[in-house]
């Protein structure tokens, strides 16, 4: 029996309906696929909204671990903000350090316990020669006080391990007297001191400076004022006025020219006022050199003109200019007696908050280092501490 032939149409396959068939199946199972794809995400969508709602944003966030690594440490919490740096070493340089510290926080009351500090700040070439009258002067007042020292760069501190002057020296450079380079130092004093957020006065010392009081009477006529204690007088002599260049115009005329102390107290709204200046500096820089000394100008100039009402108008330290000459009176070994202390401390008036004070001077200066055993035997009687 022969097999029947059918005959194929031109351009017809014989495998085309096999293949019409796969082509309809085809679009069939990539519905389904996406179907169940589209369910998936769902149901992990769900799933999702409902471990944030129940547990927290960062159950879920801690079962992907991002490998993205910011620039900068985000603080992890208010403490590392407002703690004050445990090195005060840093590598910042001024320009750096400036910028830093005149952060100010825009709402005044502090969401933590702060208790306000005041910060010494010694300006020194080296050695710090009366610094164990210091220790006992600040012996059992922790947490109240902080201490800065700028030296030389090259000078090396040896302080024990035990002193409440060991490791509070600060990055430093050469500074010289009557110029610019003083006040430089004096700024990056006021700078480091700012970055403890605590710091609320800040007291600038030489290191023959010596407390006249003890402690806790100082700590107390500092909180307690109203103004902070700078000289900002307006001298027409040629110590005064005399020193002034026209060139400062118009930032600086010569009746806003004042003339204080190198040494002074300034609260903390005033420090940064001192460390963010831009429109003053390059004035004093270029127009204020020996024989004006910008030491005695540039900050009493400063602060009288953004702040005068919050001067005091007088030196915090006590110094004997009777005996003629550039610089006050030293004072040694042989001139510490009960009578000498008499004499500083007793029989004066000042104004204190506008008002008559027989305290008128926290401090005292120019001490020669033979000055230090008779201040250690007479302080408990004389100083109180």
């Amino acid at each position: 029996m022969q097999s029947r032939v059918v005959p194929l149409e031109e351009g017809k396959d014989p495998g085309g309906v096999s293949r019409t068939n796969q082509s309809k199946a085809l679009p069939l199972r990539l519905l389904q696929l996406f179907v169940l794809f589209l369910a998936v995400c769902i149901t992990f969508s769900v799933i999702s909204m409902y471990t944030i709602r129940r547990f927290g944003i960062y159950s879920v966030g801690n079962a992907f671990k991002s490998t993205f690594q910011p620039c900068f440490e985000v603080p992890a919490s208010l403490g590392q903000w407002v703690r004050p740096p445990s090195n005060l070493m840093h590598t910042m340089n001024d320009q750096e350090l400036l910028w830093r510290a005149s952060f100010v926080p825009r709402i005044r009351t502090y969401p933590f316990n702060r208790v306000p500090k005041i910060a010494f700040m010694f300006l020194t070439k080296g050695p710090l020669p009366l610094a164990p009258l210091w220790e006992r002067f600040l012996n059992g007042h922790e947490g109240l006080y902080s201490i800065y020292v700028h030296s030389l760069p090259s000078f090396e501190p040896k302080f024990p391990t035990s002193s409440v002057f060991y490791g509070r020296h600060i990055p430093s450079q050469i500074s010289e007297w009557g110029r610019m380079s003083m006040c430089d130092a004096e700024r990056r004093l006021l700078a480091n001191a700012l970055l403890d957020v605590s710091n609320e006065w800040f007291i600038l010392l030489s290191e023959s400076c010596i407390p006249l009081y003890n402690f806790s009477v100082i700590y107390q006529y500092i909180k307690n004022s109203r103004y902070s204690f700078m000289g900002a007088f307006d001298d027409p002599g040629p110590y005064g006025r005399g020193r002034y260049n026209m060139n400062m115009a118009p930032e600086v005329n010569i009746t806003q020219w004042r003339k204080g102390s190198q040494w002074f107290e300034v609260n903390r709204r005033l420090a940064i006022n001192i460390v963010e200046d831009t429109k003053f500096y390059p004035k004093f820089e270029q127009f204020c050199r020996p024989a004006c000394y910008v030491d005695e100008h540039y900050f009493p100039t400063m602060l009288n003109i953004q702040a005068g009402n919050m001067l005091a108008n007088r030196s915090i330290t006590w110094v004997d200019w009777s005996r003629g000459g550039a610089h006050p009176a030293t004072f040694g070994g042989a001139d510490i007696t009960e009578e000498f202390f008499k004499r500083i401390l007793e029989g004066r008036r000042c104004s204190y908050n506008n008002r008559n004070s027989t305290i008128c001077f926290l401090f005292g200066r120019k001490f020669a280092p033979s000055a230090l055993e008779p201040l250690l035997h007479l302080a408990p009687k004389v100083l109180g501490y």
